[in-house]
């Protein structure tokens, strides 16, 4: 009976290591080894850094310091799947991986930043390749009257503007009077 015991017993051991010696390491190209991006927040690859930003309606004026809201129309025009906030649940508090709409301002006759610390919108909802929503951004113009450009980018937070990815911006000219 003992014999038994042990000769099963070795069976079972035998199976399990012979298993766990079978299983392939998985390589750095392997999806095993890939983040799971949809349960782990992260920042986009690389080529997740592709957009088409347009503008519904661009002010052609503002007055010094006006405040309003714009519509932006955002299209994921890259092969990876945006989620709107860094995977489909994401309980940051500081916001890490987010994907919103910005916009700066520039100076219009030499192009130099004027700010980069102006209206900031979340993206409504993930978007997959392809894939486009329109959102409202509260922007701010300049408080000295001049000709401006009027930016607007993507940005995933705490990790790079698309721009900086090689990503093309939204732009309109704005003349901002007193």
């Amino acid at each position: 009976m003992k014999t038994k015991n042990y000769s099963l017993a070795f069976a079972i051991i035998a199976t399990f290591l012979a298993a766990g010696c079978s299983k392939q390491t998985p390589t750095s190209s392997s999806p095993a080894s890939a983040i799971d991006r949809s349960r782990t927040p992260s920042a986009l690859p690389e080529n997740g850094f592709k957009a088409t930003i347009s503008l519904i309606d661009p002010p052609a004026k503002l007055r010094a310091g006006e405040k309003t809201t714009i519509q932006v129309k955002v299209k994921n025009a890259s092969d990876v799947l945006w989620y709107a906030r860094g995977a489909q649940i994401n309980t940051s508090a500081d916001n890490k991986f987010y994907l919103a709409a910005g916009d700066r301002w520039l100076n219009a006759a030499d192009e130099k930043l004027v700010t980069d610390m102006d209206g900031r919108y979340g993206l409504d909802k993930d978007l997959r390749p392809g894939e486009e929503t329109e959102i409202p951004l509260a922007i701010t113009a300049p408080k000295e009257s001049g000709a401006y450009i009027l930016e607007i980018d993507l940005v995933q937070e705490q990790v790079a503007w698309f721009h900086d990815k090689g990503s093309p911006t939204a732009r309109t000219k704005v003349t901002v009077v007193r």
